[in-house]
């Protein structure tokens, strides 16, 4: 978000400098908030609605345009709904599921002889059974190579990730394929994650062919199984993904992630590249799931407003390093870092939203 700021900063010095008209195409209606004199609200090819941003977000004229305001994740707007962590039905237990210690991840750098760039500098941080820890900093903050580590794609060069007491680090051979199916990712972009060629039924039960667990009828009606969980009709089984709706998509790829009944899911900004209505669906999915199934998340993200709905701890990363962690209450209301200050500023909406 700190990014984003920057750079729409910068193109706003442009346009008043040349006193250009802007057309600013967007599905994050705070932003649009924040930048634009006028707003056009669409909805299948239609405008239904036009006005001030004021006007939008404070006073919607139409349906649509209230569903719109009222799943823009901006934190004021966060702020009035129940917070999620009051919500999980299943109690904590006495061991985190994740433990991190000490991890650390160095790359070298190409072109330099010896040259290294350290990415993950001495963390540590747990998760409790049956929560979401969101770890949120920009680009580059080494969230994403974390979440690599633990899903066991890169090595680290100290320290290690525990699952249930156990080093994904370090198992090998049966031991490492037992872990991983605790473990499962769902990516940023269900566009690209999916494989084209394939159906959703046999994008669904891939995982479980890997594992070779039951046979071919057994993981069709698992397939059946996993497609209700994510609201999907099983006549979908026989499409390919570029039938699909970008939020469809991303049910599959839940769905997919949880064939093998994992205890944990990573999800690496999985809510990121859909528009707000279906982000907001995805969302509460994700929550419905996490009280059905007692899941728990590590959700990497950028839009801290997406984590104040979601998360019940917040960690937060710049160049490699934890700069604040805490409960979800503690980090936005009181926050210690002035980069945690930073970050909060740059949410776009929260004004209009209060």
């Amino acid at each position: 978000m700190t990014v984003q700021r920057q750079i729409l900063n910068h193109l706003q010095t442009l346009v008043d400098a040349r006193g250009t008209s802007l057309l600013f195409v967007t599905h994050d209606l705070g932003l649009a908030a924040d930048r634009t004199d006028r707003i056009i609200v669409m909805s299948e090819g239609r405008i239904v609605e036009v006005g001030t941003p004021r006007e939008i977000l404070l006073d919607p004229q139409e349906d649509y345009t209230r569903q719109l305001v009222a799943a823009a994740p901006s934190v004021a707007a966060a702020l009035e709904r129940q917070l999620p962590g009051s919500e999980v039905s299943s109690p904590a237990g006495p061991e985190p599921i994740l433990v991190v210690k000490d991890l650390c991840k160095e790359f070298k750098l190409r072109g330099q002889r010896g040259g290294t760039v350290r990415a993950v500098d001495n963390i540590s941080f747990s998760v409790q059974q049956g929560t979401t820890t969101a770890v949120v900093g920009e680009s580059g903050s080494g969230k994403t190579t974390v979440a690599r580590i633990i899903l066991g794609l890169e090595t680290p060069t100290g320290g290690e990730a525990l699952i249930k007491g156990r080093s994904i680090t370090q198992t090998r051979g049966q031991d490492r394929r037992a872990l991983r199916r605790m473990v499962q990712p769902v990516f940023q972009d269900p566009y690209g994650s999916l494989d084209p060629t394939y159906s959703i039924e046999r994008l669904i039960d891939e995982p479980l062919r890997i594992f070779k667990v039951g046979d071919k009828q057994s993981r069709r009606n698992k397939v059946a199984e996993l497609l209700e969980k994510v609201a999907l009709p099983h006549s979908l089984a026989q499409r390919r993904p570029n039938e699909l709706s970008g939020g469809q998509r991303q049910r599959v790829a839940i769905a997919r992630a949880l064939a093998l009944e994992p205890e944990l899911l990573i999800c690496d900004e999985a809510v990121s590249a859909l528009d707000v209505l279906v982000q907001d669906q995805i969302l509460n999915l994700l929550s419905e799931l996490q009280d059905r199934l007692g899941l728990t998340y590590l959700f990497i993200t950028h839009d801290l407003a997406v984590v104040r709905q979601i998360a019940h701890n917040v960690l937060v990363m710049k160049s490699g390093s934890v700069v604040e962690e805490g409960s979800v209450d503690k980090v936005f209301l009181n926050p210690d870092a002035d980069y945690t200050k930073e970050l909060l500023g740059a949410i776009p909406g929260a004004a209009f939203a209060a």
